[in-house]
């Protein structure tokens, strides 16, 4: 419970107990490598795993050029093997799965049922894999990887989709789209794009983000977290020195701040969760072009932040810039009006950015409630 308090967050009704994760290597990541790790990951994808016929032979074609994957004769029983290994554990299971067609997705679905995330890998870039329909293939031909997602949710199981981005000729439609069909988390490769990239995907879908390369420090996270992600996942660096660390240095920002991932300010480069940093529209600032974004009016805005805050310590706050705390800056942001209100009426920075958190979360879900601008950036 003490992760919940933490985190919030919750998959497969299991608590995540940090928001680092272990991606899929192929032929390196199954569950022996995950439980070496298990004291400081809270999610885990084991994988990539063929289990199909063109993707098992993709599979050997790439072993016998060197590369390292998991071949086997039946996949259906290895994987019921890993998943059953993972259960010593506390971490989160997911499988990286690479398939040919919807239907070997859904063997596989109704195999373990709801014990895991099935993963679908729209992330390799291997030619053998590429021609056998899955990895990349997905994001170039969008109605299978729809069908796909669509299969799995037909099972009623929680799917992830791993991507790698600029692949796709526009990542924000695609996550939307990815979103829409009903996958519950996106699993993105930045690649070299860095958080910029991610910061346009969270404003095109509320979807839970898995931010993934080379986030290997707390500041690189710190930089994912600000500005769009749930969660970081690591694979080459998934060592348990990074892994401890980055858990260590995440869990203390989180008990000290009260929101984990809480956004930039908009003025400064956030996403549009920073919203709920916002303050009254009274003057030309990044606010406004925003809201137009979004399609939401001045008189929305104002409305909607007023209501959210009613009934809540946030409603109050004559001394602060416009009468109510509803207005006020991210806790980092020096303020001597607002702190001196919240010392007032005895709520602590961390307890206010707890209710600026439910704030943002209700502004979410506003937003793509109201059928938004895909172009929001």
């Amino acid at each position: 419970m003490e992760a919940y308090e933490h985190f919030e967050l919750l998959i497969n009704d299991r608590i995540v107990k940090t928001p680092v994760a272990i991606a899929s290597m192929a032929g390196i990541v199954d569950a022996a490598y995950v439980l070496e790790r298990a004291d400081h990951v809270g999610v885990a994808f084991i994988g990539g795993y063929s289990i199909d016929q063109p993707t098992l032979d993709a599979s050997r074609a790439m072993a016998e050029e060197g590369r390292t994957e998991f071949v086997y004769d039946d996949p259906v029983e290895e994987l019921v093997r890993q998943v059953e290994l993972m259960k010593q554990s506390t971490v989160v299971p997911g499988i990286n799965l690479r398939g040919s067609a919807p239907a070997a997705y859904l063997q596989i679905a109704e195999a373990l049922k709801d014990s895991v995330i099935y993963e679908i890998d729209a992330h390799c870039r291997q030619k053998p894999m590429i021609d056998a329909g899955c990895g990349e293939y997905l994001l170039k031909h969008t109605g299978a990887l729809v069908e796909t997602i669509r299969a799995l949710k037909s099972a009623g199981v929680t799917v992830s989709v791993k991507i790698r981005a600029g692949v796709s000729a526009d990542d924000r439609r695609l996550a939307r789209m990815i979103w829409e069909a009903g996958a519950d988390l996106l699993h993105v490769d930045l690649m070299d794009f860095g958080y910029q990239k991610l910061r346009q995907i969270r404003n095109a879908s509320p979807i839970m983000l898995i931010a993934n390369n080379s986030i290997t420090t707390f500041d690189r996270a710190m930089d994912m977290f600000s500005h769009g992600a749930d969660l970081i996942s690591v694979a080459r660096k998934s060592d348990p020195w990074t892994l401890s660390g980055l858990d260590a240095a995440i869990t203390r920002y989180a008990a000290e701040s009260g929101w984990y991932n809480a956004p930039k300010q908009l003025c400064r480069g956030g996403d549009i969760r920073a919203l709920a940093f916002c303050c009254m529209p009274v003057k030309d600032c990044p606010l406004m072009p925003t809201l137009k974004k979004i399609g939401m009016s001045r008189d929305e805005y104002i409305k909607l932040k007023v209501s959210i805050v009613e009934n809540t310590p946030l409603a109050g706050g004559e001394g602060t810039c416009f009468g109510s705390l509803a207005w006020c800056c991210k806790s980092s942001s020096p303020c001597l009006f607002r702190n001196m209100t919240l010392q007032k009426i005895g709520l602590t920075l961390h307890d206010y950015m707890r209710y600026k958190h439910r704030m943002a979360d209700k502004i979410m879900n506003r937003v793509f409630h109201a059928d938004p601008d895909d172009d929001a950036s």
